[in-house]
Parts: structure tokens; sequence; C-alpha cells
């Protein structure tokens, strides 16, 4: 079970992505804490929590990320679900989170699971393509050919001006054809993985095609790799708590 998030916020003057917040469920209960990054000039407290130096607490799931929850009682729910591929009996509101990460079109909010070392000594995590809406729709019509299993490559964009760590994805069977973005919020690390134990090292994989989904929500890819000897993900001071 997802116990803790990773809150970020986008930057309205350089779109840059930066984390604010922890969101964790421990002892049945919900806590906040803000990170260094909520340092950003313009980033602004949540509603009443509005001392970086507090942790909150509560109940029940903070109003500001309980309306990012789909409710229950929509039609499309059941979709909605296996589209983040979450089996209904696993359900909780951690987990929807980490997969949808929250996102809704009226602000600039992700949330993201903290990677964590599985019991094979291995990093893995499950990520949606990203800036699929931004590629050539015949790109678009490839991801309908992909299936669970096919293997994905990873480009650095090294002409990126707004971030030099990005990572492209493309396919590894001809014709190659970009398919997205990797997250930004991951990118970091997974150059990080990379220099730690060797660009062919890093497997990313297909986990789902959604083909009736919305575009951010089409394509579910795997990365797995080694968990490198001293490697600690998100380990910037940025991501550091100010209170614990």
């Amino acid at each position: 079970m997802i116990e803790k998030l990773v809150v970020t916020w986008r930057n309205p003057d350089n779109h840059k992505w930066t984390p604010v917040a922890h969101l964790q469920y421990k002892d049945n209960k919900y806590y906040l804490n803000y990170l260094h990054g909520a340092k950003a000039t313009s980033f602004r407290p949540f509603g009443e929590m509005k001392d970086l130096n507090n942790t909150y607490s509560a109940e029940e799931l903070f109003p500001i990320f309980k309306n990012r929850l789909l409710s229950k009682s929509r039609p499309e729910y059941e979709d909605f679900l296996q589209w983040l591929n979450i089996d209904k009996n696993d359900e909780n509101d951690l987990l929807e989170l980490a997969m949808s990460k929250g996102i809704r079109a009226t602000d600039e909010l992700q949330l993201f699971p903290i990677p964590q070392e599985n019991d094979k000594g291995n990093y893995e995590v499950l990520f949606f393509s990203h800036g699929i809406s931004h590629i050539s729709k015949s790109y678009v019509k490839r991801l309908d050919t992909l299936k669970k299993g096919d293997k994905l490559l990873i480009l650095k964009d090294v002409q990126n001006t707004v971030d030099s760590y990005a990572l492209m994805l493309r396919t590894e069977d001809e014709p190659a054809e970009l398919v997205g973005y990797c997250p930004a919020f991951f990118v970091k690390d997974f150059n990080k993985l990379m220099e730690l134990n060797g660009n062919n090292k890093l497997l990313v994989t297909v986990e789902k095609v959604n083909q009736d989904a919305p575009l951010q929500l089409k394509l579910l890819c795997k990365l797995t790799t080694h968990w490198a000897e001293d490697f600690k993900a998100f380990d910037d001071k940025e991501f550091q708590a100010y209170s614990s």
C-alpha cells in the first residue's frame, strides 16, 4: 500500500515543477508537511495550512486532495480504475492519487509516489507517458499497436532548453517513433541511475495501453533497474521536510 506521496507544484513563471509537500497516511490519519521546495517565490500554502514549519493532520483526506478523487458514483469510475491499473479490491485514496497524479485542469499540482527499493533490490516505478498531446497524430496512432511487455527506449533530449534532464520515449521496433516523455518529476533520478548503472541497464516496458482513455492516461509504462549502492530517491534538499 502506498503511504506517502510528494506534492509538486508547477511555477507559472518558469513552468518548472517543484516539490512542495509530503502527503502521508499513517496510523489512520493523514499528515501534510511542507518541503524546502515550498520556498519557491510565488508558491502559496494550501488553504488554512499557512505555516511552512507546521505538521498538519486530519482523520479525513485534506479537501484540496479529496477534490482530486473521482467520485465512486460516477458511471465511468470502474473504467477509470482500469485505466489506472488499480484492482477495485485494492483501491485507496493515496493509490488513486499516485496513479492519476491528482491532475485537475484548473491548477498546477501533481502528486507522485516516493520510490522504494523492492524485495528484489530494484528501483521500479510505474508512470504514464507525458506530452502525448504534443506529438504528431501519426505517432499517437502507433500507441494502439503497442502491447504489454513491449520494450521502449529512452533518449536524452539534449537540446531541451526548459529541462536539461528531459527524457523522451520511443519504440524499439521499426519504424522508430516517439511515444512521449518520462515525467519531469522522475527524470533527474532516471538520469542519475543511468550514470550509476549504465544506460543499457534501465529497462522501460509497456505496462498497459488504454485505447479509450484520455491521452494523459493512454500509455502506462514501467521502468526497472538495479537500486544502485548509495542511491537515494529524491535526495535533493528541496525534497526535505521543514518538520518531521
